[in-house]
């Protein structure tokens, strides 16, 4: 196991620069999730990680050895791939056994690392089938099965889950946090997937336009989001967000609506956004009048987008509503969650 030590890293391809100078620290045995939009630098990111994509300036180290110059199959590095990467021609046990045949490690060894990951990934009764008689979760715990076989010091995942079905992301979600907890192994996962990212993650690196806008737990991007953009991605549905200006009793909205803030957040006069989560919003009969434009039951809870001027606001609640669209209800922002951001650098406030 080691980690990993990104130094100032650049890529560039022709003019473009696709990763502009990414500095971060991504210590032995933990677990970070690289997520942002299409086209932010993540899976650049990691396959200059893996030695895929050669590095235009800057430094890369695993275990405290610079592999700038290092082939992948040199880096002790395993990859997941999203499109599996399987032999078609070969059977389970020999796509497990691949990778440490052309390492020439011995037959019994190899019998018993491919025995350990195959009882990991319960994989038994699957050993003597080929790809192609496999479904798509079954294939990915094959993929993943061949990089645990290689027992490297950093696992690589490129967004391994995207292929398949919703059940089967929720279930491969468990089974990939479950081997992480087992085997403590450094592990990067790539994904767009917000929630995937949370759910796994120790640590999640926020990337847009090839720099890193946050870094942090989980928890902590979702509570104390660094900007306006962390405060948009992170959370499902998105923060309602409310342009406007700070003023001595509350916050105005440029619809004209006064909303309360917390004390001291920013002088009068400042113009800035109003940030609040769907799920901080809870109905009560004499808030902020509301006209009910959807209502969407998803099962525990229940999404209701509504008009607060011509302002549309997403609240979830988890209590049964017998409201209609066309109806008013009244909206309280829960104070204490009530998030700021300056309107000009989409900072924090």
């Amino acid at each position: 196991m080691a980690d990993v030590v990104l130094r100032d890293v650049v890529k560039r391809y022709g003019l473009v620069e696709a990763v502009r100078g990414i500095n971060l620290d991504i210590p032995d045995s933990s677990f970070v999730a690289l997520v942002g939009p299409s086209g932010c630098g993540k899976s650049t990111t990691l396959r200059m990680i893996a030695g895929l994509e050669d590095i235009s300036d800057g430094e890369i180290s695993i275990g405290g050895r610079v592999v700038n110059d290092l082939a992948p199959k040199d880096r002790d590095i395993a990859m997941v791939f999203q499109n599996y990467a399987l032999y078609p021609h070969m059977t389970v046990r020999e796509n497990l056994a691949f990778a440490l045949k052309q390492k020439r490690v011995e037959k019994q060894e190899i019998r018993t690392r491919v025995d350990r990951a195959a009882e990991a990934l319960e994989l038994g009764p699957l050993m003597d089938r080929y790809p192609r008689q496999l479904s798509g979760g079954q294939r990915q715990r094959v993929a993943m099965g061949r990089a645990i076989v290689r027992d490297p010091e950093v696992y690589l995942f490129d967004e391994p889950l995207s292929n398949l079905d919703a059940k089967l992301r929720v279930q491969m979600r468990t089974e990939i946090k479950e081997l992480h907890q087992r085997m403590k192994t450094t592990t990067v996962y790539v994904t767009h997937d917000q929630i995937e990212a949370m759910t796994l993650a120790d640590k999640i690196v926020v990337l847009r336009d090839g720099h890193i806008e946050q870094a942090g737990e989980p928890l902590e991007l979702y509570d104390q989001p660094a900007n306006l953009f962390v405060a948009e991605f992170i959370g499902s549905p998105s923060m309602n967000l409310f342009p406007g200006t700070i003023e001595a009793d509350g916050f105005r909205t440029s619809d004209g609506l006064l909303l309360a803030t917390p004390a001291g957040k920013a002088p009068a006069g400042t113009r800035a956004v109003y940030g609040i989560r769907p799920e901080h919003i809870s109905l009560q009969a004499d808030a902020i009048p509301s006209t009910i434009q959807v209502i969407e039951p998803t099962g525990a809870e229940i999404q209701i987008i509504c008009k607060i001027g011509n302002q549309p606001v997403t609240v979830v609640v988890r209590e049964r509503i017998k409201a209609k669209p066309g109806e008013m209800i009244g909206l309280a922002p829960d104070l204490d969650k009530v998030h700021l951001f300056d309107e000009a650098s989409g900072k924090r406030l």
